[in-house]
């Protein structure tokens, strides 16, 4: 086997050519989209951290009910996050939240309008389909080494580092229900002489808009399941007590921080859950 292992092709040299080149010729681009992410998770965290955490926390629950019509998810999430307080993580968690929120806001900004495009363009999502599968199955540390190169260390490479991570789950589930719009309401549109713009308004985005929903759903989730190895660049967070507890083998520490992480997913995935009663 020698002889097959002699001429091994060069796909990490490979890589390493292509980040040192965008690093050297796109270094205008990394410094400007680090301004812009930079200047959404401080706005974010100005948000959460200067208000008491009091108030903070009615507004969640109050938009909670509003939500989900329910008193019952208001107290839930009432009660979720004085339990939080109670433990001592409220920071963590407001910082871990500014992390998924930014995330959710690029990643449907980005998502949904690529998915849109590839429900209309079947060749278009041929052509990014194995591009999603690997941004989906590349082991997620992969990712923070050019965020790190780009970014430097901080909240930022632990943003794209989730960006990347996520953004496929809004792109496929926003393709899933626009291609899935039935054809009768499509042709009746047209017949009613419908551009494309009001057919998309009108008719598959109203359709698709369960789908869509799902993709936000996903994208907070497996958001919250990139804190923990965001902390490994610097990213602040409910991932940093985890990590310090496995650096200590500190079980308390661990456990603790990894059940409010565990809470906070609870609370964000009945609170999305659009149209279901709690």
């Amino acid at each position: 086997m020698d002889w097959l292992t002699d001429y091994k092709i060069p796909v990490g040299r490979t890589a390493e050519f292509f980040f040192d080149w965008l690093q050297t010729s796109g270094g205008w681009f990394f410094d400007g989209l680090a301004s812009a992410m930079e200047s959404l998770i401080d706005a974010l965290l100005w948000i959460l951290e200067t208000p008491p955490p009091l108030l903070v926390i009615a507004v969640f629950a109050i938009f909670s009910w509003w939500l989900q019509k329910s008193w019952k998810m208001g107290l839930f999430v009432l009660l979720g996050f004085l339990f939080i307080v109670n433990q001592g993580y409220w920071d963590e968690t407001v910082q871990s939240l500014t992390l998924v929120i930014s995330a959710c806001v690029v990643c449907m900004a980005v998502g949904v309008p690529i998915g849109i495009a590839t429900a209309h363009r079947p060749t278009l999502y041929k052509f990014l389909q194995p591009v999603l599968d690997l941004m989906q199955t590349l082991p997620t540390f992969v990712y923070l080494i050019p965020a790190i190169v780009f970014f430097g260390i901080g909240m930022v490479p632990g943003l794209l580092a989730t960006v990347i991570f996520v953004l496929p789950a809004p792109i496929r589930l926003t393709h899933l229900g626009i291609s899935s719009a039935p054809t009768p309401l499509l042709e009746a549109a047209d017949a009613f002489g419908a551009t494309g713009f009001q057919k998309l308004t009108k008719v598959e985005l109203p359709y698709a808009l369960p789908q869509i929903m799902a993709g936000l759903n996903q994208t907070i989730m497996l958001s919250l399941s990139m804190v923990v190895i965001a902390a490994l660049v610097g990213a602040n967070g409910l991932g940093v007590p985890v990590m310090r507890a496995l650096g200590q083998v500190n079980t308390a520490l661990g456990f603790e921080s990894g059940f409010i992480i565990v809470v906070v997913a609870i609370m964000l995935d009945r609170v999305l859950r659009i149209g279901s009663k709690a």
